[in-house]
């Protein structure tokens, strides 16, 4: 065993003492300092946190909201209007894309529903500004079949163009077909979203909200029918019925809901249009649709924009 001489065992242990107090010393320091780096610590963690945590959804859409009620005017869009509030237009569509996936699973139906019809309307609108004025396509559907204004013009507006909604980009498209048709059972979602077009259903001048979405849709149901020009034309004179074409693309949407009656001599998708028609349509003309003996016919489609005609 190694002996360490006297000498030598002071030498040590005065090394030992003063490494011991320098040690204190530096500990004394660090926790006078510690509440101020745990306090700074904690506050970096929320502030973390905090950005990480998705910002609450305004289900009111009071942006979107506010600029339909100053753009849209009994259906016909205002587009320059929106290019004017552009900066506030793109806040309420960067809104609908910050949505994250488990905020949209929390939503109610309702909710959900409200979201979505907003949100084709507002990609519409964004897809018009965005080619405004439209110009005239050289497709076949361009030159010999659209008018020079229709949303028509704008190449690929369905089924190309892409936006964002929860967190993914979407089509149109795919939002009508792969989203509201396939996830909702709810017909009423075709006099709800617009297409730009004179003959589509109106665009509302404000937004769809869960709390008031049933009575916003049947709204849209009896204006929709009632128009003469886009939804239902009773000709009692000529034994004809005719209505928007949009009940001959989606008749069997209707179907499964407005089945209830059974109308002379029509299929079932014209059952369905028809018991829809029926239920809406203004009450003089109720007898005629449901025990009448008329040929259902489809109105001419307008696809010119919906934007006020120029005095």
């Amino acid at each position: 065993m190694l002996k360490i001489g006297r000498e030598k065992e002071f030498e040590i242990k005065g090394i030992y003492e003063v490494n011991l107090k320098a040690f204190i010393k530096l500990m004394h320091k660090l926790l006078r300092i510690f509440p101020i780096l745990t306090l700074l610590f904690f506050m970096i963690l929320i502030n973390s946190n905090s950005m990480q945590q998705p910002v609450p959804f305004d289900h009111s859409h009071s942006n979107f909201n506010d600029l339909l009620k100053e753009n849209v005017d009994y259906g016909k869009v205002d587009y320059k209007g929106f290019i004017n509030s552009k900066e506030e237009f793109i806040k309420y569509l960067d809104s609908l894309g910050d949505v994250t996936e488990p905020q949209y699973q929390s939503w109610t139906i309702e909710q959900r529903l409200a979201f979505w019809i907003n949100a084709y309307n507002a990609f519409t609108i964004k897809a018009i500004i965005d080619h405004y004025p439209i110009q005239r396509s050289f497709t076949l559907i361009g030159i010999f079949y659209a008018p020079k204004n229709s949303i028509l013009q704008i190449p690929g507006v369905w089924k190309k163009l892409k936006f964002k909604a929860v967190g993914e980009e979407v089509t149109l498209d795919h939002l009508e077909h792969g989203i509201l048709r396939k996830e909702f059972n709810e017909p009423r979602i075709h006099v709800a979203i617009n297409c730009a077009s004179i003959s589509c259903p109106d665009l509302r001048n404000e937004a769809y909200v869960a709390d008031m979405i049933d009575i916003q849709l049947d709204d849209s149901s009896k204006n929709f029918v009632n128009s003469r020009t886009k939804g239902g034309l009773v000709d009692k004179d000529r034994n004809t019925i005719k209505v928007s074409k949009i009940f001959k693309w989606f008749g069997e949407d209707f179907f499964s809901n407005y089945n209830k009656q059974e109308f002379n001599n029509k299929s079932d998708k014209q059952n369905g249009s028809l018991g829809f028609i029926y239920k809406y349509i203004n009450n003089k003309e109720k007898e005629y649709v449901l025990n009448g003996d008329y040929k259902l016919k489809y109105l001419p489609y307008d696809w010119g924009l919906n934007e006020p005609t120029s005095e």
